[in-house]
């Protein structure tokens, strides 16, 4: 016969909670509901509703976008600017590799917006080829040398977020 080993079952006495503990656990509960319900609201917050100039806004900023990564610009990167600026809703920041690669990325935009039916109000830079800034109204596109775009850094400038005085 075999021997049965005897297994002792071992109860842990329930740890003794101090008022002090119990106080502190029960802030970090509060503290972690009140996130999560804050979390909640924000996610639950209906978006803000865009008129149909905003939503045309929206479509042909991600056509210029498309029209820049079709001919092989290199990172591109869209900021929305409609709550940090008047002037423009989004301003596209972009890089070509050589100057005359800039320019006829600027080319090809303008003749998207050409033919979009809302021409380009300003071109400024192309003949030099290192910035070119393209003024759509609504849109602001840059488009530079790489070694420019790292000199000016101007995506950090508007990506800071606002300051209200």
């Amino acid at each position: 016969m075999k021997a049965k080993a005897a297994v002792k079952s071992v109860k842990k006495s329930p740890a003794k909670t101090t008022p002090a503990k119990a106080m502190k656990k029960n802030a970090a509960v509060k503290a972690r509901a009140k996130i999560e319900t804050s979390a909640a609201k924000k996610a639950a917050a209906p978006a803000k509703k865009l008129s149909p100039a905003q939503l045309a806004t929206d479509a042909l900023c991600k056509k210029i976008a498309t029209i820049l990564d079709t001919n092989k610009a290199e990172e591109i990167t869209t900021l929305n600017l409609r709550d940090k600026c008047s002037f423009a809703d989004f301003m596209i920041v972009a890089s070509g590799r050589a100057p005359r690669h800039v320019s006829a990325l600027a080319d090809y935009v303008a003749d998207m917006l050409k033919k979009q039916g809302t021409p380009p109000l300003s071109v400024e830079g192309k003949e030099s080829g290192d910035w070119v800034l393209i003024d759509a109204g609504d849109i602001v596109v840059h488009i530079f040398r790489p070694e420019v775009r790292q000199f000016y850094n101007i995506e950090k400038m508007w990506a800071m977020p606002m300051v209200n005085y």
